[in-house]
């Protein structure tokens, strides 16, 4: 019965790596390995933070602000995957002017490395003075 049971668990994760292996090509292709270059400029990242940013906007600050433009982009620190980090962070930093006319520094860190089996990637972002509840810290510390 163990013996069976073992099979079983084991063809199921044969079955699920082998269809996470398209995606898996995508994100090694673009993130693991050998660093590439910035993803801090990616149109992928910056849409997700605008798309994220208007959402939260509306429904936890109750106001009627967007992103209107992203520019200045600059990688500030890039820590590469190794035996002491498992996953890979780069810090960027960039201007976004808002919709109600005004600059504000933007903080965000691109995380690759999580997600199932370690693939697939996360994205924290912070707008300098609009964190009310500083969840990325003062002045967007844990983003910097």
């Amino acid at each position: 019965m163990t013996g069976m049971l073992a099979r079983s668990a084991l063809l199921s994760l044969a079955i699920l790596a082998s269809a996470a292996m398209p995606a898996m090509a995508v994100d090694q292709a673009s993130y693991n390995g050998a660093y590439r270059g910035s993803a801090c400029g990616n149109a992928d990242v910056l849409g997700f933070i605008r798309s994220n940013f208007h959402y939260r906007a509306e429904n936890y600050l109750n106001a009627n602000i967007l992103i209107a433009d992203v520019y200045d982009i600059r990688q500030r620190r890039l820590e590469l995957r190794d035996e002491t980090r498992q996953v890979e962070r780069e810090y960027c930093r960039a201007t976004a002017m808002t919709t109600d006319g005004r600059k504000r520094p933007m903080w965000y860190l691109i995380e690759r490395g999580w997600g199932f089996a370690g693939f697939g990637s996360n994205i924290e972002y912070c707008l300098s003075g609009l964190d009310p509840w500083y969840v990325h810290g003062a002045d967007c510390a844990s983003v910097r």
